[in-house]
């Protein structure tokens, strides 16, 4: 008997929405997932998944027959009631609600889309629609290593909410409140990038970014923007958005999310400036906007985990959604709440939805066991090195030149002793192995590698490669054991969701990783979960005594790359110095 059908295979799915994505468990656990901008190459892609879910089929080693079970993270009939009720109570026309709510007739239609794409005959799986934030509660509870803990959602909106807490005990999740449509932090926080004049999908981490530079000087005018509540929840003041009563351009479908102006005009007379036009020069007021904006994003988060944790005391927060991709707030929840231990998986946002709905019918098909927890995030493609040395050789009238040098390397070892001393040399380093990251973060399988003692780095990696604003931090990847040396804390942050302070004395020794207000994004590196770039690490404090590299993700302004292909290519067309692809070490002379 083919042992294939004794296996339970789910394919989990986020469509139509930003990130698209796929992933599949295998009894309950995951083995593949990845997000389709890897593939397609188009930043935050928004459709339908084809070549992730193609991906995941093949990391499992099935056909498309094989899966029984397909979970998409969102459900129609979510909060039908509440949907229903809004919109005749403010009076809406029909067109509104079709208008708000048409993209999840799509995500109804994916099991045409499933056959057609692959062929199939008929329908051979069933489809399990989980409620948006309970996929996201999941994606965050069943990858944990906790047994019971506190859950948390925060996001822009779906399935007619914008954010949703429980318990979670017993491998079950009980949601006790949800936040409806209209009110969003997710929304306030985009609302706030845009008027600063970032006006892309995803540019929320920009503000994160320029905050430390500015003062709270908007911070009184922003309370008046957010209301906090007494059971944790909070409040928009809808005078100053427009998703609430206006048809806001929202397309998420085959090509990278667009969102139409979130704020309305009143917003410009309560801050006494007119929002920046995002090729304008940035001044002091955009920043202080921003600082003051994420100190109330800041509030409201705090005041919504402390109600939260008082109510149910549980030590231990599970956090996901969009919001909880704001690092310089998830890096201060042990200093501003009684949580003693968090969690938040690598990919927290949309994209985490995929794995959250599989994880929940998992559950329901009593498939979910806790030894499951997602310690690292390399669910990606991986490639050989006969693959590569294939592509190095079709590429030889372009490399074979006195310009550049191939090397390859029998013995890692003497790659991390070459490329610690050429990184320790002031060079910028291509770091390419393994499979590749789930999750929007580098994390030392696809990463662009650098000296953190430098001064000068974050200019060099800007002239060189990124070309992005000078006020970005790029991250420090530490090895885990040395954290407390270096840092205010002592915590295992493995996907770089959380930002801490770096100890003062510490500072002028890794200025290129040191953002203005001495904080760091940290990404903790152990030798179980990716033994080369942890050796790499070491080679480096061997070398220079300090345990800490420059991490940000190999790109040029497109989504990180995902295979040799594109990473010869980006090392192509920039000045990076070396590319390290597996055993092959290539330089320019």
């Amino acid at each position: 008997m083919n042992k294939k059908n004794n296996d339970t295979y789910i394919l989990g799915i986020n469509a139509y929405h930003g990130d698209s994505s796929a992933c599949i468990l295998k009894n309950g656990k995951l083995i593949a997932a990845a997000e389709e901008e890897r593939f397609n190459r188009k930043k935050h892609w928004a459709g339908f998944p084809t070549k992730a879910i193609k991906y995941c089929i093949m990391e499992a080693s099935i056909s498309f027959d094989d899966i029984k079970h397909v979970a998409i993270n969102s459900n129609p009939k979510s909060n039908l009631i509440k949907k229903i009720f809004y919109l005749f109570y403010r009076g809406h026309s029909i067109k509104f609600f079709i208008d708000r709510f048409k993209n999840k007739y799509k995500r109804t239609q994916i099991h045409s889309e499933l056959i057609r794409e692959f062929d199939l005959q008929k329908l051979n799986f069933q489809m399990h629609y989980i409620d948006h934030h309970l996929a996201h509660m999941a994606s965050a509870y069943y990858a944990s290593p906790f047994q019971e803990a506190i859950v948390l959602s925060v996001d822009g909106f779906g399935d007619f909410s914008s954010g949703s807490w429980g318990i979670a005990s017993k491998n079950t999740i009980d949601v006790k409140k949800r936040i409806y449509f209209p009110h969003s932090l997710g929304v306030f926080y985009q609302a706030i990038t845009q008027f600063i004049g970032f006006p892309n999908y995803g540019d929320e981490y920009k503000v994160m970014g320029l905050a430390p530079y500015g003062k709270d000087k908007f911070l009184n005018k922003m309370r008046e923007i957010v209301k906090l509540n007494n059971d944790g929840s909070y409040t928009l003041n809808l005078k100053y958005f427009m998703h609430h009563n206006t048809k806001v351009d929202y397309r998420w479908n085959d090509g990278s999310p667009v969102v139409g102006k979130l704020f309305s005009d009143e917003l410009a007379n309560l801050l006494g400036v007119q929002h920046r036009n995002q090729y304008e020069e940035i001044s002091q007021v955009h920043k202080d906007i921003a600082h003051s904006a994420q100190k109330m994003y800041e509030e409201a988060f705090f005041h919504m985990l402390n109600k939260i944790q008082s109510k149910y005391k549980c030590s231990n927060l599970a956090l996901s959604g969009g919001c909880a991709m704001n690092s310089v707030a998830n890096g201060k929840i042990y200093s501003n709440t009684l949580f003693k231990e968090v969690y938040i998986q690598a990919a927290a946002g949309d994209a985490g939805g995929a794995v959250g709905a599989a994880y929940e019918v998992a559950r329901k098909l009593n498939l979910i066991s806790r030894d499951s927890e997602m310690s690292h995030a390399y669910w990606g493609p991986k490639f050989s090195k006969d693959y590569i040395a294939n592509l190095l050789n079709k590429n030889l009238d372009k490399l074979g030149n006195e310009d550049f040098t191939i090397q390859s390397f029998k013995n890692m070892n003497d790659i991390y002793i070459k490329t610690a001393s050429a990184i320790a040399s002031g060079k910028v380093i291509g770091w390419f192995q393994g499979r590749m990251e789930w999750g929007p973060r580098a994390l030392g399988n696809r990463s662009i590698i650098g000296d953190p003692r430098r001064k000068d780095m974050k200019d060099i990696l800007n002239l060189k490669i990124k070309r992005r604003e000078s006020f970005r931090p790029f991250a420090p990847s530490i090895l885990r054991e040395s954290v407390s040396d270096w840092f205010e804390t002592d915590s295992d942050v493995p996907f770089m969701m959380q930002v801490f302070q770096i100890k003062e004395e510490k500072r002028s020794l890794i200025p290129a990783v040191t953002h203005v207000d001495g904080s760091g994004r940290l990404q903790t590196v152990t030798e179980e979960s990716n033994k080369r770039y942890y050796l790499l690490i070491k080679e480096f404090k061997d070398l220079t005594g300090v345990p800490i590299l420059l991490n940000t993700s190999f790109n040029e302004n497109e989504p990180v790359v995902c295979s040799p292909d594109e990473a010869l290519e980006t090392f192509m067309r920039t000045k990076m110095d070396v590319i390290v692809l597996e055993n092959f070490f290539i330089s320019r002379n």
